[in-house]
């Protein structure tokens, strides 16, 4: 039996994430939702499940600090950011990936070591196929407008995901859910979130698990 390593807990900010053991991994997993965000300087694994959203994971390739987001919108260029919750901005893509960068680089990465993977905007309703196209859209219009390094995406086709990502090596792993009950489960999910108020497929470095 592999022992757990000692838990060196999370960082300032981010205690409300869910968080556990996962023997199938040897790892600590932190699970977020839509509109939610992870960063993390251990060997923790960040895992999510994504339908029409997107998550961009990033990482210090030097360093190995790095984290995930998940965010169901593109862009809203209205909201201004003083006085909102984390939670609300970041539904959106525009937030989502300034709040996830910006703490990366707090807690030490550098900018120019930054390389990142894509995963989600599936088809997973008709009615919402505009919705995965457009927040593939945006994350990869962003990223290249900033510069950055995008090593590996799976994105678009017609499953949801479930990612994990582990920033300490860069290893993303992606399972494209095809049962019924878990196609169900993650449409749930965004419909539940987005009622709140407030291309071409390339596997890359990516693994299927």
């Amino acid at each position: 039996m592999i022992e757990r390593p000692n838990d060196g807990g999370v960082l300032p900010g981010f205690e409300k994430i869910r968080r556990g053991w996962k023997s199938q991994f040897n790892s600590y997993v932190s699970t977020i939702l839509p509109g939610e965000y992870f960063v993390t300087q251990s060997n923790d694994g960040i895992e999510t499940v994504l339908g029409s959203c997107v998550a961009a994971c990033v990482r210090d390739r030097v360093t190995g600090i790095g984290g995930m987001n998940h965010f169901m919108l593109p862009v809203d260029k209205g909201q201004q950011e003083t006085g909102a919750k984390v939670s609300d901005a970041t539904r959106y893509g525009n937030f989502a990936m300034e709040h996830l960068i910006n703490d990366v680089l707090k807690h030490g990465g550098r900018r120019e070591n930054l390389e990142f993977k894509v995963a989600g905007g599936g088809r997973i309703l008709n009615q919402m196929a505009k919705i995965g196209w457009y927040n593939i859209g945006f994350v990869f219009d962003y990223l290249f407008t900033e510069g950055f390094d995008v090593t590996a995406h799976d994105i678009g086709d017609i499953f949801p995901r479930k990612v994990i990502y582990f920033p300490a090596t860069g290893v993303m792993k992606v399972k494209r859910l095809r049962s019924m009950h878990e196609k169900k489960e993650s449409l749930r999910e965004e419909k539940q979130y987005m009622d709140q108020p407030s291309v071409t497929q390339e596997e890359g470095e990516i693994e299927l698990f």
